[in-house]
C-alpha cells in the first residue's frame, strides 16, 4: 500500500527571527543615533545660550560702570552745547584719575578700549559714547560685552538736564538757628513733606527754639551733629505728641545739604525800564516795570508799589517799602551771599502778597523765569506787616518775620546767613510745594545726566 504524505500546517520559516532581530536593531540604532544627535544639538544650544548670557552679562556690567561714572558727572549750565560732549568726557576722565581708575580707558571720543572682567572665560565689555543726532541734550552710551565668539551690545540714551538742588525738598531752609518766639503753625497744602524744615546751625547748638506751642506738620531735620531743639510749650508734629513727636520727627546729625548761590546776573537784561535814582520822587504810588533801584540810592517809598516783571536792586542799597508792596513777579538783589544787612537790606513795613507776572508783551521775554519771587542772596529783610501769598522761592541773608504771617507759600524760604532766622507771633505757614517749579528762575546752575530707563534697547 503506497504512504500518503502529509503536508505540515506549519511549515518552518528558516532565518525569519534573525531578520526581525535585525530590523529592531537597525530602529534602536536609528533612535539610538538620534538621540545622541538630538543630545549633542541641545548641548551646543545650551553652550550658545550660556554664552549668549556671558555677552549679555558682561554688556550690563559695563553699562554699570558707565552709568556709575556719568552720575559723578556735573557741569555749569552755561556751558555751550557744542562743548557738551567734550565737557562730559574730560569730567568722567578726571573723576576716575581721582578715584585712582587704572583699568578703565576712556578716549577723547568716547570710545572705552575692551575692559577684561573674566582672565578665563575671555569675558570683556567696551563701551562708546557721543551726542545724539537729532538732540544735542542727549548722550546716546552704548556698551558692548563678550568673548570671541559671541557678543552682545546694548543702547540706552541719557537726558543732559538742569540739576535740582535738594534745599528745594524743604518748605524752610536756613543756614542759622530758626527761632519762633510765639505759637507756629507750619502745614503742608497736601502731604506732609510739603512743610519739611531743613536748619544747619553749624554756629549753634539750639537749632530750633519755639517759644510757645509747636504745630509742624513736616519733619524737622538738623544738621549739626551737637545741636538740639527747645520747644516753649506743647509740642505736636504730624499727629504726634511731645516727646514722641520729637523721636517720630525731629533728626539731628542728617546728611549736610548744599545751599547753592543763585546766579542773579541772568536778570539784569531783563531790568529794561525805569532807574530809580536820588533824584526820583518817592512821595506817591508807583508801579515799577522791569525797573532798576541804582547802587547807593537808599530809598523809601512813602505809599505803596507795584512791582511788575524784574525789580533789579543794585548793591549796595538799603531799600524801604513803607506802605503794601504787590509783586507781580520777581525782586533781585545783586551780590553774592556774604551780606552786610548795615549796607544791603530790604525792609518791608507795609502788607507783602506776591503773584504770577501780568499779561502784556513787555513780559513774554521773562515769562519762563518761573518758580522765584525774591531773589537776593546779598540782601537782609524783614517783613513786619501781613504776609499773606508767595508765588515762588525767596532767597536771602537773613530773614526776620515780626508782621501776621498767615500764608500761602509755593516755595522755600531759604536764608543763607549764620544769623538765626526769626519768625514772631503766631506765624502759620501753608507750604504748596507739590506742583512748584522743580528749577526755580535764578537757580538753573549746573547741568547732570540722567538715565532714561525706557530707552534700553538690545541691538
Amino acid at each position: 500500500m503506497a504512504r500518503i504524505k502529509k503536508n505540515s500546517v506549519h511549515p518552518k520559516r528558516k532565518g525569519a527571527v534573525l531578520i526581525v532581530a535585525m530590523i529592531f536593531v537597525l530602529i534602536f540604532s536609528a533612535l539610538a543615533v538620534s538621540m545622541a544627535t538630538m543630545s549633542g544639538t541641545n548641548t551646543q544650544l545650551a553652550s550658545n545660550q550660556h554664552k549668549v548670557g556671558c555677552a549679555l552679562g558682561s554688556a550690563e556690567s559695563g553699562l554699570e560702570v558707565e552709568r556709575h561714572w556719568l552720575d559723578t558727572v556735573i557741569f555749569p549750565s552755561d556751558t555751550p552745547e557744542n562743548k557738551y560732549f567734550n565737557t562730559i568726557i574730560d569730567t568722567m576722565q578726571f573723576n576716575m584719575d581721582a578715584n585712582s581708575i587704572s583699568n578703565i580707558t576712556l578716549k577723547q571720543t568716547g570710545e572705552i578700549i575692551p575692559v577684561t572682567l573674566d582672565s578665563t572665560t575671555g569675558q570683556t565689555f567696551s563701551g562708546q559714547m557721543k551726542i545724539s543726532d537729532t538732540n544735542p541734550c542727549i548722550l546716546e552710551v552704548i556698551s558692548t560685552g563678550g568673548g570671541a565668539q559671541i557678543t552682545r551690545t546694548i543702547k540706552v540714551e541719557f537726558y543732559i538736564e538742569p540739576y535740582e538742588h535738594p534745599i528745594f525738598n524743604y518748605g524752610l531752609a536756613t543756614k542759622g538757628p530758626l527761632n519762633y518766639t510765639g505759637n507756629p503753625t507750619t502745614n503742608g497744602a497736601t502731604e506732609a513733606w510739603e512743610a519739611d524744615i531743613y536748619v544747619e546751625s553749624a554756629s549753634s547748638n539750639t537749632a530750633v527754639s519755639v517759644g510757645g506751642n509747636t504745630n509742624f506738620h513736616g519733619d524737622i531735620m538738623i544738621g549739626n551733629p551737637a545741636a538740639d531743639v527747645s520747644f516753649g510749650g506743647d509740642v505736636l508734629i504730624d499727629g504726634d505728641h511731645n516727646q514722641e513727636a520729637i523721636d517720630n520727627h525731629v533728626f539731628i546729625g542728617v546728611e549736610p545739604v548744599d545751599f547753592p548761590e543763585p546766579d542773579t546776573a541772568r536778570f539784569t537784561p531783563y531790568a529794561t525800564g525805569d532807574v530809580i535814582d536820588d533824584s526820583t520822587d518817592l512821595t506817591g504810588g508807583m508801579t515799577l516795570v522791569n525797573a532798576t533801584i541804582e547802587a547807593g540810592t537808599n530809598p523809601t517809598f512813602l505809599q505803596s508799589v507795584i512791582i511788575q516783571g524784574i525789580l533789579l536792586i543794585e548793591s549796595p542799597n538799603i531799600v524801604t517799602f513803607g506802605k503794601n508792596v504787590d509783586l507781580q513777579g520777581i525782586i533781585v538783589g545783586e551780590g553774592d551771599v556774604a551780606a552786610d544787612p548795615v549796607t544791603d537790606r530790604i525792609d518791608f513795613i507795609g502788607n507783602f502778597a506776591s503773584g504770577p507776572y501780568p499779561p502784556g508783551i513787555e513780559f513774554d521775554a521773562i515769562r519762563a523765569e518761573e518758580g522765584s519771587s525774591i531773589v537776593a542772596p546779598g540782601f537782609a529783610a524783614s517783613f513786619q506787616g501781613n504776609f499773606s501769598t508767595l508765588e515762588g522761592v525767596v532767597a536771602l541773608s537773613g530773614v526776620t518775620f515780626s508782621g501776621n504771617v498767615n500764608a500761602m507759600i509755593k516755595g522755600t524760604i531759604i536764608n543763607y546767613a549764620e544769623e538765626p532766622m526769626v519768625i514772631e507771633g503766631n506765624a502759620t505757614m501753608n507750604f504748596d510745594r507739590s506742583a512748584s517749579t522743580k528749577v526755580p528762575a535764578g537757580f538753573d546752575t549746573l547741568r547732570v545726566l540722567t538715565y532714561n530707563p525706557s530707552s534700553y534697547d538690545e541691538i
